[in-house]
């Protein structure tokens, strides 16, 4: 068994309720390896130390272990994955000048962003396996095994709300 490390931020179906009254259930329902954050109405954030045989199956029993103790949150994010040049700096270790000259000397080759605009942002385990390939840096296989497990899991909750007939088309041109 692997320890892995990660959040899980979730919205409350009823934000009159003080998040404090969830935190027994949560701990009773298999929560108790997590921190939990309750600073603001409406909004629970667990950090999980969790152990399991990978990174997938850490996340998601979290997750189903936070929807028995709480049937009505609904999943915000799983973090880390959506990331700005300040978090991959801040997780690698490196400066922020660092990984900006890192992305701009390499234009070709670096990860294309999800989000390009005043703050770009990526997914961490596209920027981790980069990193990785160059055969430069030290990535911690944990870390970029979390990332995977949690892209995988915020992509297929936005995949819920996509349209069949988008997601036709998308495969079709070829996007």
């Amino acid at each position: 068994m692997k320890e892995f490390e990660f959040t899980l931020k979730f919205s409350l179906a009823d934000d009159s309720t003080e998040p404090d009254a969830y935190i027994e259930r949560l701990a009773e329902h298999g929560c108790d390896d997590a921190l939990v954050g309750i600073g603001q109405n409406g909004r629970i954030a667990l950090q999980f130390n969790r152990q399991a045989e990978n990174a997938l199956e850490a996340v998601f029993s979290a997750v189903e272990n936070i929807k028995v103790a709480i049937p009505n949150a609904e999943l915000i994010e799983a973090t880390p994955d959506l990331v700005g040049l300040t978090d991959i700096a801040d997780v690698l270790g490196f400066s922020r000048q660092n990984i900006r000259k890192l992305m701009l000397n390499n234009k070709a080759s670096f990860p294309a962003p999800v989000h390009e605009g005043k703050a770009a942002l990526w997914h961490l385990s596209n920027v981790l396996n980069w990193l990785k390939q160059a055969g430069r840096y030290s990535i911690d296989e944990s870390l970029l095994d979390v990332a995977k497990a949690n892209m995988q899991l915020n992509i297929a909750k936005e995949a819920v709300s996509l349209d069949s007939s988008v997601q036709d088309r998308f495969y079709l041109v070829g996007v």
